[in-house]
């Protein structure tokens, strides 16, 4: 089969990590019980409240979008509301998914041209109506990091929590790139979850070095009743549950997760940094994870296409480049050399 260079357009493009391939081959070997019933489950299971240093509730899903669309559907009733960033992903690339489990519940969007919700925008849209005529505010969705690559703190889902809870509204964490989050603030994934005061989480493992398969967290473990029943009616009960579950054993249990979300925030610095003094070339967001969003004349993104480069533009224009788990340091360098060639031959 023809191979391409590999590319910087998502981290979707990567294949698997060893560790979870691994798990994935070992949990191959004969029969266990299906639908959740097995022991890889298990383990994955408590893998995850050793991870989180809590009992939480687990549950797996093949994607990201089922995953935050459930868990905000099980939040919620249909004549209530979700708040979301203007650019959260619920918002702009799931097709609806978020309202149609929940059967109607509104998304109510706030303007964030950094993608970042703040305890400002989250209490203005909730207490912005009361009147019967107007759906509820229920709950409250971040995403971290944000569509722009940027990390909320610790201190910043702190107060985003603290609203929440005056407010009467539950806390979700859309955390398709969480292990990212984790890598940059150098913080135990519970000093941005639970201990923060989040509900639930949707840890991403696709983006982060495996096949498919995503987990949903219940920190508030009463917010999980009858949420697998859920999972069962929208086609997310996997009847071979050992291959959702076994590749994030090898992932945790090795470190992988930490390890390939580093490893794609230290690219994505690196050609932060390159690019700094290249003429016409500016980082639109702050570097913080794994993305790099770059503004940079019309003529020189047409010459990165027209040398092989894929990558999107979105989000106010500016060209995304996405470094996954396997991100070749030769490619990367690659990319810089381009750029820089094709800044200094600009007129």
């Amino acid at each position: 089969m023809q191979q391409f260079p590999q590319q910087f357009a998502s981290d979707n493009y990567a294949g698997i990590c060893p560790p979870a391939w691994a798990a994935m081959e070992a949990a191959n070997a004969g029969h266990v019980p299906a639908y959740g019933e097995d022991a890889w489950t298990d383990r994955a299971s408590d893998a995850f409240r050793t991870l989180f240093g809590t009992d939480c509730e687990v549950f797996f899903a093949f994607n990201g979008t089922a995953a935050n669309s459930l868990a905000l559907a099980v939040l919620c009733q249909s004549y209530h509301s979700v708040i979301c960033s203007s650019s959260a992903h619920v918002e702009t690339d799931e097709c609806g998914a978020p309202e149609f489990f929940s059967n109607g519940s509104k998304l109510l969007v706030a303007p964030t041209p950094d993608g970042k919700l703040t305890p400002d925008a989250v209490r203005a849209l909730a207490t912005g109506r009361s009147d019967i005529h107007f759906p509820k505010p229920r709950a409250v969705t971040i995403t971290q990091p944000t569509e722009t690559g940027l990390v909320y703190s610790i201190a910043e889902i702190q107060a985003i929590s603290r609203v929440c809870r005056e407010l009467g509204l539950r806390l979700h964490m859309d955390g398709a790139r969480f292990a990212n989050a984790c890598a940059a603030l150098d913080c135990a994934p519970a000093d941005i979850t639970w201990k923060a005061g989040v509900d639930v989480l949707c840890f991403g493992g696709t983006k982060n070095g495996m096949a498919v398969g995503e987990a949903i967290l219940f920190f508030n473990r009463d917010l999980a009743l009858d949420f697998d029943w859920r999972c069962k009616q929208a086609g997310q009960l996997a009847s071979k549950m050992r291959f959702l579950a076994a590749p994030w054993v090898g992932m945790l249990e090795s470190g992988a997760w930490l390890d390939n979300a580093r490893h794609a925030n230290d690219c994505a610095t690196r050609l932060a940094a390159a690019i700094v003094g290249l003429e016409g070339v500016v980082a639109a967001y702050p570097v913080q994870a794994n993305a790099v969003f770059l503004t940079a004349p019309i003529a020189m993104l047409d010459g990165l296409r027209e040398r092989g480069w894929r990558f999107y533009s979105f989000i106010g224009g500016a060209a995304r480049f996405m470094f996954a788990w396997d991100a070749d340091p030769e490619r990367v360098t690659a990319l810089i050399d381009d750029l820089r060639d094709l800044a200094a031959a600009a007129p």
